[in-house]
């Protein structure tokens, strides 16, 4: 069947096209929708740039019409009332695509988050794991003075009355034992390692690097 125009009647009384479309009448609503169709998609082209969105909204909003054909109420000519129906369509489509972007925005953040803290928290572990096994290989003497002052916080002169040596021998074990742990743990201790995991490095073991 050719493409029909839409009748000088239909598409200046309303109430007219309502009325047969209230009867039921599907030659004057495939008429309608033949003839705006068209229309109707490039009109929707304005706002989404991809043709097939288009035709899927006019298409819905002419199956809207036909299902609710009985109790819709329009004022405007059917032209003006489609028209304002596909653009309302559009800016509907668009607010849901910008909503689903952000929602896939965010989970991608979300999971940058998560396999970053992931990350950190095994290169803290591992860290954690190195600098006790960097522990063991130091002398004792080293050892003990240095686990007094990090771990214990206990200020040089304790230390040094606690192991019955001068302040200046804490002193210098203290900095022998840093310098053998850093050596040690060198390879954890790169450019490569962030930020945050270096102030976590230094704010829980107070390694002077």
């Amino acid at each position: 069947m050719k493409k029909k125009d839409l009748p000088e009647y239909m598409d200046t009384d309303t109430d007219i096209i309502l009325t047969l479309l209230k009867q039921g009448n599907r030659e004057a609503f495939t008429t309608l929708f033949r003839s705006l169709y068209k229309d109707l998609v490039m009109f929707a082209g304005r706002f989404i740039p991809d043709k097939s969105s288009c035709e899927d909204i006019v298409q819905s909003i002419f199956m809207k019409l036909w299902i609710d054909r009985e109790t819709i109420n329009i004022e405007t000519s059917i032209k003006s009332y489609l028209l304002q129906s596909v653009r309302n369509g559009c800016l509907d489509e668009l607010r849901h695509r910008k909503i689903v972007l952000q929602h896939q925005s965010d989970e991608q953040l979300s999971q940058t988050d998560i396999d970053t803290d992931a990350e950190d928290r095994l290169n803290y572990l591992d860290l954690q794991r190195s600098l006790k096994q960097a522990l063991k290989k130091i002398p004792d003497t080293l050892r003990e003075a240095y686990e007094l002052h990090r771990f214990r916080n206990m200020k040089y002169k304790d230390i040094a009355a606690k192991l019955n040596v001068s302040e200046r021998t804490v002193e210098v074990r203290i900095s022998k034992a840093i310098a053998m742990l850093r050596q040690y743990l060198n390879e954890y201790l790169t450019v490569s390692l962030c930020c945050v995991m270096l102030k976590k490095i230094i704010d829980l073991w107070n390694i002077v690097l």
